[in-house]
């Protein structure tokens, strides 16, 4: 079988015919900075498991290359190498992991998909923001724009809150489809307010600690520097190159803690957190989910005249194939960082990619290279 793997910037195909670890290696290869420019990312780690086995672990590049936003390179000494078990940023992922507890706080009867999230905060309870329910927010019909960069409007992390739940829809909720952080943002509000948790503690207690997911979390210690990957030079903020806190403006303006991003974690902890939802909500016989709430993220929740580019479940993407390729019917999510997850229950796979594309800038396109690691899982 030949598999067309996607090349930098989509130019023209690197052709493969090796379907072993080391076809996947080969893959993520030729993303990576080479005499012809600096590539798509400084580094990768991509994990894929079929029937829970791993079948290919591999890690190319150097996850702390550069000095500057120019590509000006670090001294040797001063770069590290990518591992199988580096720290990357995980974005948007972030999003799966928020989910999964809202569904598991609506099968406790503490919150309720379909009822307006105006039972909660003040702030949903005029205009049309009245009619908004929680599903809403999961599913990106809420009637927002992408987002509000409170970071900037605001020095102070409870009034940035404050803002985004102020935040007005942009048309009629439920009337339309545009992908927005405000309402995991919320989401993570809503769950910290009936449970009186914080989201850290929260995500710590009924999801990490649980499946053994111990180098995931938000925050992560500056002892854990050596194993993280870095990320954007961010002039506007005066930070140099992020290193070791989240790349996501909102999310730093948070704390570092929020329900649309945030989280860092490992390919090996990324990928049983996957396995528990391709079981339907059981990992090793703890059970974080119902089968039918993992339904609800594996199940288009978009109504019938909305058009939406993809399949939109609670909390994660169906059959989008700017990143699943071939994997027709699977779901899982992205990070803008590079990132990705998809969960395949039909050809029981379980693919992961972490990469940090944005470093020390976001001016590359990422997807082709997600497309091509979805291709050789596929092929297998």
């Amino acid at each position: 079988m030949r598999l067309t793997i996607w090349s930098r910037g989509c130019a023209r195909p690197v052709l493969s015919d090796d379907m072993s670890a080391s076809g996947l290696r080969a893959v993520l290869e030729s993303g990576l900075p080479d005499a012809d420019g600096p590539g798509v990312y400084p580094s990768a780690v991509a994990l894929v498991l079929r029937d829970g086995e791993v079948v290919a672990r591999e890690a190319v590049g150097e996850a702390v290359r550069y000095a500057a936003r120019d590509y000006t390179l670090l001294p040797p000494e001063r770069r590290i190498p990518a591992r199988p078990d580096t720290l990357y940023d995980i974005a948007s992922i972030t999003k799966m992991f928020t989910s999964v507890l809202v569904l598991g706080l609506v099968e406790e009867g503490l919150l309720d998909l379909d009822e307006p999230v105006g039972r909660w905060f003040p702030e949903y309870r005029t205009g049309s923001k009245a009619r908004t329910t929680l599903r809403m927010l999961l599913t990106h019909i809420g009637g927002y724009l992408p987002g509000r960069p409170v970071w900037r409007e605001s020095a102070y992390v409870g009034r940035r809150r404050r803002m985004l739940l102020a935040a007005e829809p942009v048309r009629e909720p439920g009337s339309g489809f545009q992908y927005s952080d405000i309402g995991y943002q919320t989401a993570g509000f809503l769950a910290e307010l009936v449970t009186g948790q914080r989201l850290e503690a929260l995500v710590e207690d009924r999801i990490l600690t649980p499946l053994g997911l111990t180098d995931t979390g938000y925050n992560p210690a500056v002892t854990l520097l050596p194993r993280i990957a870095a990320a954007e030079q961010r002039d506007d903020l005066e930070t140099g190159v992020i290193h070791g806190r989240v790349h996501d403006e909102n999310a730093y303006g948070l704390g570092g803690v929020a329900g649309h991003a945030g989280l860092f974690s490992t390919a090996a902890d990324l990928a049983r957190f996957g396995e528990m939802l391709r079981g339907d909500g059981t990992l090793d016989g703890v059970t974080l989910l119902k089968p039918e709430s993992v339904a609800q993220m594996r199940t288009d929740q978009i109504p019938a005249g909305v058009d939406h580019p993809y399949g939109q479940g609670v909390g994660a993407r169906i059959d989008d194939v700017k990143f699943m390729g071939p994997l027709t019917g699977a779901f899982g999510h992205t990070g803008f960082t590079g990132t990705s997850l998809v969960v395949d229950q039909a050809r029981r796979l379980t693919v992961v990619l972490l990469t940090n594309r944005v470093h020390p800038t976001r001016d590359t396109d990422i997807n082709p290279s997600r497309a091509a690691v979805s291709a050789w899982a596929a092929s297998l």
